[in-house]
């Protein structure tokens, strides 16, 4: 009787919570359901309508702008996962879709995605399609173009056409205003004079290639324009303690007449040229062979900046993606205004009436503009600066007037994987920026950005010298198992301010620090330009070898370039940087350079490099002082006396080949 009464005092309450159960759980139930964190998915094409629910593939939202409001409208902190899916077709933009906080993911939403549908190719566009054309005389079709267009680039079937271009007709003599030239010089009588452009290939230092326009021909004189050619000639020197003269920002000046002359009307003279007379609102092509223009697709570039955040610390974007999305037909016109191109390094360049004479120099001349170092950068087609967690996954930037894609100051915590670059006017990836060497706080830095397995070519197809990759001040970032090549300067450059210890003067300080450049491909670079290499690195990287730079696994062939360099490159002021592991073949350079005295601690050591494991032909020999450390390299003759496992662990993995076979839409 005992034991079946203590099993009763055991087995009751367990009965009575169980009944509860019975009771609350469908309640609980009906609760769990109404807060169940549901994925949300609108859908968009560019045959759909804007009046449409945007629920289904069946009945999708036309714009981006309808669908971007449709997710700010989704409460994303109970919501589940939410997508934008992107049916194939041209999405036209007339002003640039920018994302703020309120286009945050983050909570049960995640990564708020917007990605192209299976199987399918969308292309976000600024440009605006050239139709109607009318052959004329000499092989010359022309088209009309909308009224007020600017554009330098223009596209048939997805080929970039060069603008009419040639020698300089005639020779001539450097003034302060331009030029002078012999009696009857043919420039006087060119249809709109103030179009045309000066190239200067070299023109501001071997690394440069600089463009000024031309403000008018006027009988013998060639008058340039302003302030392009003020910031192109006269910039500032200055003289070290040992009375040396150097100019801190390259070149002094372009002292020599330009070595090709760009878009005027009377160059039009091979096909696959074009000019666009902007007084008349016309286009002049002439097609290539095979090019029928009654049917062609003829892009021109309109809208300078396709995606943006909006540039606020206190409005940040978050948790969003983009993925199998196609950006193209980005314009960018400052050029073509009297600012011109006038060149430092990597597409930056001077700016402003008095450039030349006070930006970026800081404390180094009376009136400089600080930081020291800050120069104008050329603005990206995809930009973002100060925000989080932004992630580009199998997308495409091609087509492009200036740069590529922006993660600048305050970007965190971004990804860049399996993505291509071609096809770009100037560089291919911007990473943070080269304006806060110090931020004033942690929110202002570049941190934590992954770049990896992707495929850049065919770069800085106007500005020749861009490079694939171009990093300024970042820290805690890895580029990685990217395959670069066919670029006509730098593949990847990193680092920035290092150029005081020209006078004896330690680099920028700057925060700098746990960067990795591992295990990419590249081969085919420095095409055009001199003066560059591989793996560029100017400046301060970190604060000891272990938080320095590391530039490792790192797989090189074919640098040919004559006009100087290293393959991997330490320039002025690198310091605490680690070369280890890389593998190097058919070179005309050094592979490596090289040593600098030490001016940042300024105790008589150089900056701190580390270069052990190396293979590469006639590299540098041991040493081991001062700061520097050579040691355990492979001298090679033949890329077969590399481990082929070295060889073989460069470039992309093999999860992401296929971006290689990729082909714009």
């Amino acid at each position: 009787m005992r034991g079946a009464a203590s099993m009763r005092l055991v087995i009751g309450p367990w009965r009575v919570i169980a009944a509860l159960v019975c009771v609350l759980l469908p309640a609980w139930g009906l609760t769990g359901q109404a807060h169940a964190a549901t994925a949300v998915t609108y859908f968009v094409s560019p045959t759909g309508s804007d009046s449409n629910a945007g629920t289904s593939a069946a009945e999708p939202f036309r714009t981006l702008t309808k669908a971007q409001t449709a997710v700010r409208a989704i409460d994303k902190s109970t919501s589940g996962p939410v997508t934008v899916t992107l049916a194939g077709g041209v999405y036209r933009l007339t002003k640039t879709l920018t994302f703020t906080a309120a286009d945050s993911g983050g909570g049960s939403a995640g990564t708020v995605w917007w990605k192209a549908a299976s199987g399918q190719s969308p292309v976000v566009s600024g440009g605006v399609r050239v139709s109607g054309w009318t052959k004329g005389s000499g092989g010359i079709w022309s088209a009309a173009a909308p009224t007020g267009l600017d554009t330098r680039q223009l596209y048939v079937n997805g080929k970039r056409a060069q603008r009419a271009t040639g020698a300089l007709p005639v020779s001539v003599t450097q003034t302060a205003t331009g030029y002078t030239t012999a009696p009857g010089d043919p420039m006087a009588g060119w249809r709109n004079p103030s179009a045309i452009e000066f190239v200067y290939r070299g023109g501001l230092g071997a690394w440069t290639e600089p463009r000024c326009p031309v403000a008018s021909v006027t009988g013998t004189a060639i008058t340039m324009a302003q302030p392009c050619w003020n910031n192109s000639t006269q910039r500032v020197m200055r003289t070290d303690d040992s009375g040396r003269t150097v100019n801190l920002v390259g070149r002094k000046s372009i002292t020599e007449a330009p070595t090709a002359v760009e878009n005027a009307y009377e160059l039009l003279d091979k096909t696959g040229e074009f000019y666009l007379d902007k007084s008349q609102h016309r286009f002049y092509y002439m097609p290539r062979s095979g090019e029928d223009l009654t049917t062609a697709d003829v892009e021109a570039p309109s809208l300078g900046t396709l995606v943006a955040s909006s540039g606020k610390a206190s409005d940040e974007p978050t948790h969003i993606g983009f993925q199998g999305i196609q950006f193209s037909y980005a314009a960018y016109t400052t050029s073509n205004t009297g600012t011109g191109f006038s060149e430092i390094q990597a597409t930056y360049q001077i700016t402003g009436t008095s450039g030349y004479a006070t930006q970026g120099l800081c404390d180094f001349v009376s009136g400089g503009t600080c930081p020291y170092g800050n120069w104008t950068k050329m603005p990206a087609a995809v930009r973002f600066t100060y925000d989080k967690n932004i992630h580009f996954d199998h997308d495409y930037f091609v087509h492009l007037g200036a740069a590529g894609l922006d993660l600048g100051d305050g970007s965190q915590g971004g990804t860049v994987t399996a993505c291509v670059f071609t096809d770009v006017s100037g560089n291919g990836l911007d990473l943070g920026g080269v304006d806060l060497p110090q931020p004033s706080s942690s929110a202002q830095h570049t941190s934590g950005i992954i770049v990896k397995d992707s495929h850049f070519y065919d770069i800085a197809a106007e500005y020749h010298g861009g490079v694939a990759i171009d990093a300024g001040y970042i820290e805690t970032s890895t580029i990685t198992h990217n395959q670069i090549d066919h670029v006509p300067y730098t593949a990847i450059s990193i680092g920035w301010g290092g150029w005081p210890d020209k006078v004896k003067l330690p680099a920028q300080p700057n925060y700098s620090n746990h960067n990795t450049i591992s295990y990419n491909l590249i081969y085919d670079h420095m095409s055009l330009l001199g003066d560059g290499g591989a793996v560029y690195t100017n400046g301060i990287t970190g604060t000891s070898m272990a938080t320095g730079e590391h530039v490792t696994g790192n797989v090189v062939h074919d640098q040919l370039n004559t006009s100087g360099g290293h393959v991997l490159y330490t320039d002025n002021g690198a310091t605490y940087v680690s070369i280890l592991g890389n593998a190097v073949w058919n070179i005309n350079v050094s592979p490596w350079g090289s040593k600098h005295t030490n001016y940042t601690l300024n105790d008589g050591t150089y900056d701190p490099t580390d270069i052990e494991g190396d293979y590469w032909p006639a590299g540098p020999s041991d040493y081991d002082q001062k700061g520097v450390v050579i040691r355990n390299n492979h001298d090679i003759t033949d890329p077969d006396q590399i481990p082929s496992t070295v060889i073989a662990a460069g470039g992309i993995e093999s999860a992401y080949t296929s971006i290689l076979g990729w082909q714009p839409a």
